[in-house]
């Protein structure tokens, strides 16, 4: 294990932890002293620049969430590799091209709700079942559930089911004095953002934030490193929003 940082010892679970900021959640867990697993579905070289990046602290294991069986498959090894189970921060989800609810097909929502919910739902029940008291759970919604967009239905009823899920989570698993939180990034600098945005759109974002920039990966890894981390212990069922007070 791990030795020295505030997370020394802890053994945490990151799904999509390869790009964007899921690899600046695994990252920012690894500086603090965590042992990681991270999953991913694509890009093995991308996966491996993570684990080199974290000196090997992070170890990748790719898994389809979309299939009903990796979720789990995903948890069970990542217990066995690092011997228990504190952190589970739930950041895989499979972006939506936007489209008018009219035009949408039932097999798109079908496979946006099994990345971003029901894979999550999987990984929370299993945390329920074997983290250790005490742990801590994150996952990462959106801004969009409070400022939502036309043509991405799909994408907030998931993140939507994802915060209701947290809520319920938090109540069940205090008692345990594990805590579970989500967090609702806002308009977040990555590959993806851009690939879907045009400039001028990003440049209008930046401007409505009062904080006059788009956030960055690092932004949200911080956030996600508070409520993981011993300061975060008296917060739990909370949505927090990350979005430099665009929200």
């Amino acid at each position: 294990m791990s030795e020295g940082g505030i997370l020394a010892g802890k053994a945490a679970v990151v799904t999509g932890g390869s790009r964007g900021i899921g690899r600046a959640i695994v990252e920012r867990l690894c500086r603090d002293g965590a042992d990681v697993v991270f999953s991913y579905v694509s890009g093995a070289g991308s996966a491996d620049e993570v684990a080199r990046a974290t000196a090997g602290r992070a170890r990748a294991v790719r898994a389809d969430l979309a299939e009903p069986e990796a979720a789990e498959q995903l948890m069970a090894q990542a217990e066995e590799r690092l011997g228990g189970l504190d952190i589970l921060v739930n950041n895989a989800a499979v972006p939506f091209s936007p489209a008018p609810l009219a035009e949408t097909e039932a097999a798109d929502f079908d496979r946006v709700m099994a990345v971003n919910a029901r894979a999550a739902f999987l990984t929370l029940r299993y945390a329920a079942r074997h983290m250790r008291d005490g742990g801590r759970i994150v996952n990462v919604s959106t801004m969009n559930t409070v400022r939502p967009a036309p043509g991405i239905s799909p994408y907030v009823a998931s993140k939507g089911a994802l915060e209701q899920l947290t809520a319920a989570a938090a109540l069940e698993l205090g008692p345990r004095a594990i805590t579970v939180n989500s967090v609702s990034p806002g308009a977040t600098d990555t590959d993806l953002l851009r690939s879907v945005n045009p400039p001028e759109a990003l440049d209008q974002v930046a401007r409505l934030t009062p904080l006059g920039r788009l956030g960055q990966p690092a932004d949200i890894a911080s956030v996600v490193a508070f409520l993981v981390g011993p300061d975060g212990g008296w917060v739990t069922g909370q949505n927090l929003r990350a979005a430099g007070g665009l929200v």
